[in-house]
C-alpha cells in the first residue's frame, strides 16, 4: 500500500510535527482543464491549510495508464486517493453510478443539497464502505449537453444503429433505444469522432468540449437530458484515511468540498466564455434540443430501467427512492425560484 510518509520537523515551539504524503490517481490526462485543475486546487489548499503537513501527489492517466481503473487502484492500496466519476464503475458496483447523476434527476444545486443536507452522503458511503473506501463529492459540471452529432435527430428511428460514446446510466438508456453505445477514455474521443468510429460523442459542455475540438467535426450540438447535475468524486482508501490525524482529516474534507464548489462555478464561467466564442468563430455549429417524441422515449426507458434496478436490489431501490423523493420536494422550490425567474425574463 502507498502508506503515508512520516517525517519529523521541529517548529518554532520545538514541537515535532508529523507530515503526510498521499498519492492521488485521476482519470484525467495531464493539464486537463477544470477536472485536472480541481485536484491541483484541492492539493494546494490542503497543503497550505495544514502548514505543509499534508501533501498530495497527483498522477494523471498517462502515468498510471488506467483512466477507468481508479476504483481498483485506490481499493487495492496502489494509491491513497482518486479523482474520477462513479458511473465509470457501474460494471463492478452498479449502485455507484447514481452518485454521479441520474437522467431526468436532480440538477447540481439540488444534488449538493441531497448530499449534504439529506441522505446522499449516507447512502454513498453505504455503497463504498464494503470496498474499504470513502467517497466525497469532487466537483459538478452542472447540466451537461446531450452530445455532438453528425446528423440531426428528428425521431427515435434516427437513434437506431447510431454509434455513440455516452457513459453511465445514460448509456443504458440509449442502448434501450437502439444506440450502439461505447465508453471511451477522454483522450480517445476526438479521434474516434474524426475517424467515424463513433457517430456522436457526449462529453460535458462548452467549457470542456471546446478544447476537445468536437465542433470542428460534428455540426449538431444537443442540449442534455441525461446528466442534469454530473458530480465527479474523490475516492479515499479507508486505511490511508485512518492514518491521518483528526485535524488533517478535517482539512482534507474542507479542501475537497471547496475544490468541488470551485469546479462547479469555474465550469459555469468557462462554459459561458466557450459558447460565446464558439458561436462567433464557428457559425456552422447548430444548437438543437431533442424532439418531444425522443425525450419521452428516453424518459420511458429511464423509468423502465430504474424500476428494474430497484426490483433487483434493495440498496438500489433505497438510493433511487431517496433521489427522486428528494427531487419531488426540492423541485417545487426550484420551479418557483430559478425556473420561474428564467421563464419570466425569457427573451431578455
Amino acid at each position: 500500500m502507498a502508506a503515508a510518509t512520516l517525517l519529523f520537523s521541529v517548529s518554532s515551539l520545538g514541537i515535532a510535527a508529523e507530515n503526510y504524503t498521499l498519492r492521488l490517481a485521476q482519470t484525467w490526462g495531464p493539464n486537463s482543464p477544470i477536472l485536472g485543475e480541481t485536484t491541483e486546487n484541492m492539493a494546494k489548499m490542503a497543503e497550505e491549510m495544514s502548514g505543509g503537513r499534508l501533501k498530495i501527489r497527483i498522477d494523471s492517466s498517462n502515468k498510471h495508464k488506467a483512466p477507468f481503473g481508479i476504483f481498483d487502484l485506490v481499493r487495492n492500496g496502489q494509491y491513497d486517493m482518486g479523482h474520477t466519476a462513479s458511473y465509470y464503475y457501474k460494471g463492478t458496483i452498479p449502485n455507484a453510478m447514481y452518485f454521479t447523476t441520474i437522467p431526468f434527476g436532480l440538477i447540481a444545486p439540488e444534488m449538493y443539497a441531497w448530499f449534504y443536507h439529506d441522505k446522499g452522503m449516507e447512502l454513498m458511503q453505504k455503497v463504498y464502505e464494503p470496498y474499504g473506501l470513502l467517497s466525497f463529492p469532487g466537483g459538478n459540471t452542472g447540466n451537461q449537453m446531450g452530445g455532438w452529432f453528425n446528423k440531426e435527430i428528428n425521431s427515435v428511428e434516427d437513434l437506431k444503429g447510431l454509434k455513440m460514446r455516452t457513459p453511465g446510466f445514460a448509456g443504458e438508456v440509449m442502448a434501450e433505444l437502439g444506440v450502439a453505445v461505447t465508453n471511451l477514455p477522454p483522450g480517445e474521443l476526438y479521434t474516434a469522432l474524426e475517424r467515424g468510429t463513433v457517430d456522436a460523442v457526449e462529453w460535458v459542455g462548452p467549457a470542456l468540449d471546446f478544447p476537445m475540438g468536437f465542433h470542428q467535426i460534428a455540426k449538431y450540438y444537443y442540449s442534455g437530458w441525461q446528466e442534469p447535475g454530473a458530480e465527479v468524486q474523490f475516492l479515499i482508501n479507508q486505511k490511508s484515511w485512518d492514518k491521518l490525524p483528526k485535524d488533517l482529516q478535517a482539512i482534507l474534507r474542507v479542501a475537497m468540498r471547496t475544490a468541488a464548489y470551485d469546479m462547479y462555478i469555474q465550469t459555469t464561467h468557462d462554459s459561458g466564455v466557450a459558447w460565446d466564442r464558439m458561436k462567433e468563430d464557428y457559425p456552422d455549429v447548430t444548437h438543437k434540443t431533442f424532439p418531444p417524441e425522443v425525450i419521452e422515449a428516453m424518459r420511458a426507458a429511464t423509468n423502465k430501467l430504474l424500476a428494474e434496478a430497484a426490483a433487483k436490489d434493495e440498496l438500489a431501490k433505497e438510493i433511487i427512492d431517496s433521489h427522486f423523493g428528494y427531487l419531488k420536494q426540492v423541485r417545487q422550490w426550484t420551479n418557483i425560484s430559478d425556473k420561474a425567474y428564467l421563464d419570466s425574463v425569457a427573451g431578455e
